[in-house]
């Protein structure tokens, strides 16, 4: 059976790039490095299977807006035929670092709607989470207006980085479990500050 994994963003060309589209990148990052099929559409997701590095995945970016995303991810488990305690979904966290990876099982949404649906719609909130960290927003910046923005040009720069390990946590999780991945990107130190915003404290 093949491993579903569910990217969190917010569709529309006024997000891409943004913060809150995190997830939509990690997966895009994926996809480029595996043998994957064109983009088909399944419910309200953009899915895309393939294998990469001999493990065959399922990459799917819910087209709802974020909020939604839980009644795409729920058509997925069922049509996949896949427990919903399986599935890895990954998405921005503002709790994290800047830079950090945090993964887990289960837990709180910490107020993030695109994972309070998947949980409402799951029914349990413990799939595998891979919290990609984009830090606080600065003082008086509202934390909604602060996910839906651009990334400054210093956290540009550093993307790419990032979004490559995010991946390779992601297949961490499918070829070692979920046990060695966290012990692996869970402790790995935060990135230096960015433009001068002061990184969040972890978890």
């Amino acid at each position: 059976m093949a491993n579903l994994i569910i990217g969190l963003g917010n569709p529309g060309g006024e997000y891409a790039g943004t913060r809150h589209n995190l997830g939509w990148m990690v997966l895009d990052e994926m996809g480029r490095r595996g043998r994957f099929s064109r983009a088909r559409r399944e419910g309200q997701a953009k899915v895309r299977t393939g294998s990469l590095d001999g493990f065959d995945l399922v990459l799917a970016q819910p087209t709802t807006y974020m909020n939604l995303s839980g009644r795409a991810a729920a058509h997925l488990v069922r049509v996949l035929g896949v427990l919903p305690t399986d599935v890895v979904a990954v998405h921005d966290e503002l709790d994290i670092a800047f830079g950090r990876l945090h993964l887990k099982r289960g837990g709180s949404a910490g107020g993030h709607r695109g994972v309070i649906s998947l949980i409402e719609s799951f029914q349990t909130p413990e799939f595998i989470r891979v919290r990609v960290g984009i830090g606080r927003p600065p003082p008086g910046v509202d934390p909604i207006d602060f996910d839906l923005s651009p990334f400054t040009p210093a956290e540009r720069e550093a993307l790419p980085e990032i979004i490559g390990r995010a991946s390779d946590a992601v297949l961490a999780i499918v070829r070692d479990g979920l046990d060695w991945a966290m012990s692996e990107y869970n402790r790995r130190p935060a990135q230096a500050p960015v433009d001068g915003r002061v990184p969040a404290s972890g978890d």
